[in-house]
């Protein structure tokens, strides 16, 4: 079981994870607003910008402070964000 840090010591766990997206276009625009009508929106941003939207196998979708890239890059193991149980 490994964990992934989405930021501000908020995990993830790495199984979970469908898609990892830029909250820039129309549908993760969408993606986002229909996530905060049904109450299955996870918010790890702190108050700050969200650069990325994480998509998980159970339609939860959690906002991000850190970006694609970042996130990515603690996804593939290249990290020591990482948390081990």
């Amino acid at each position: 079981m490994k964990f992934v840090n989405v930021g501000f010591s908020n995990a993830v766990l790495d199984e979970r994870i469908v898609a990892v997206i830029s909250p820039d276009s129309a549908p993760a625009k969408r993606i986002i607003s229909d996530a905060k009508e049904s109450g299955k929106i996870i918010d790890c941003t702190s108050g700050r910008k969200t650069k990325s939207v994480i998509i998980t196998d159970s339609d939860h979708v959690i906002l991000s402070a850190l970006s694609n890239d970042t996130l990515l890059t603690r996804l593939n193991g290249n990290d020591e964000s990482e948390v081990q149980l």
